[in-house]
């Protein structure tokens, strides 16, 4: 038995750009007022939300043909009581529960944008500098998991969000405690994603450590840089054996060469030999500078490659609550005068931001979108690029 696979086993493999409501869905989750579907998985679906102040969330909402199942609906109030605990920004944040609800739902915070998995799908691997940075926020996402006593269990490319401030960790379905005596699963059973997940999950072993995570973080690092985890070819069964199989190691022939240490040290197959993730910290951080850029300047880089320009004022705007259009909101005090002209700043080679992956919420807001010109902002944001000092 395999859970929290990539076959339905988990909440949500990908979150997708919004798709319309269809008439069995919910018009209102607890407080929250419902706009759009984000995705769904093997336990239920996810909803755009709005609170009574507008606050976008992700509500998740157990499937009605699971409801009355005791063990889905006590891993669900166990996600919950995970969520609770966890904090920092490299984690979605929680923000409410029904556990008592009919049907059972929790909101946690609404990341615009797309997996890491549809990232690479969709534009190839990252460069070495920009996967280290990105290892580095989510190293940080993992110390704050693991300092309130969790392990995530399920790290993967598809429990990565590329937000407007850097990548998040979801979907803590699997999640749990280091020293809980008991789980929610069968003895025996393979807990997370086969691809991803270290030798001692694959052997089905109950007493796992950080390392556990590390290998993940490790293995998922090596499906950034390379488009592929570190095994592939084979499934099933067969997928896990080889990797609980200390004769069978993972391919990193594709693996860059400035990451093949660090990240061959984080999928090592005994758990003692793994880099405890402060060391992997540092590691990848020197990967990150080797270049000469400062942290600061390569999360930047990161962000404008992963998810485009990130302006204030220019979250998604959906439509009020009697369904009428509303066009997106820019500040004011932006006008076209402030846009230097294009040969006032040398050129440079800035990276073409991946494709934003947000809500589309009927065809008239697609449209009311489409009439608005943003030129003048993108002139402005690679003017500012091009100065800034941290590059």
């Amino acid at each position: 038995m395999v859970a929290g696979s990539d076959v339905g086993g988990g909440w949500v493999d990908a979150l997708v750009a919004c798709d319309p409501l269809v008439p069995s869905d919910p018009v209102r989750v607890g407080p929250y007022r419902i706009h759009a579907r984000l995705g769904s998985g093997g336990m239920g679906r996810v909803y755009l939300g709005t609170s009574a102040a507008a606050e976008q969330v992700a509500v998740k909402v157990i499937k009605s043909e699971l409801v009355s199942d005791p063990v889905i609906r006590e891993r669900f109030a166990a996600e919950v009581e995970n969520l609770r605990m966890v904090y920092g920004s490299r984690v979605a944040r929680f923000e409410g529960a029904g556990l008592d609800d009919e049907p059972p739902w929790c909101a946690v915070e609404y990341v615009p944008g797309q997996t890491l998995r549809q990232y690479v799908d969709l534009r190839g691997p990252l460069e070495p500098p920009l996967a280290a940075i990105l290892g580095a926020a989510l190293v940080e996402g993992l110390v704050k998991i693991h300092e309130v006593g969790l392990l995530h269990r399920d790290l993967k490319p598809q429990n990565i969000l590329l937000g407007p401030d850097g990548p998040k960790v979801i979907d803590f379905g699997l999640a749990l405690l280091a020293d809980r005596s008991r789980d929610l699963t069968e003895p025996g059973a393979v807990i997370g994603t086969v691809a991803y997940m270290s030798p001692e999950q694959a052997r089905g072993e109950r007493e796992l450590t950080p390392a556990a995570d590390v290998y993940a973080l490790g293995a998922t690092l090596v499906a950034a840089t390379t488009g592929h985890p570190p095994y592939r070819g084979v499934g099933g069964p067969a997928l896990l054996w080889h990797i609980g199989d200390p004769n069978h190691h993972p391919d990193l022939s594709a693996v860059p060469a400035a990451l093949t240490s660090v990240l061959g040290a984080m999928v090592a197959f005994e758990a003692s030999a793994r880099p405890s993730l402060d060391v992997a910290l540092e590691r990848l951080l020197a990967v990150a500078t080797a270049g000469g850029l400062t942290r600061s300047g390569m999360r930047r880089r990161l962000v404008e490659r992963t998810h485009g320009p990130v302006v204030e004022g220019s979250a998604i705007i959906l439509p009020d609550v009697d369904d009428r259009v509303v066009d997106p909101v820019v500040d004011p005090d932006m006008t076209r005068d402030a846009v230097p002209p294009r040969d006032a700043v040398p050129p440079r080679d800035v990276p073409s931001p991946g494709p934003r992956v947000g809500p589309r919420v009927g065809p008239a807001t697609s449209r009311a979108r489409a009439s608005v010109s943003v030129e003048w902002l993108v002139a402005r944001l690679r003017a500012e690029y091009a100065g800034d000092a941290a590059f």
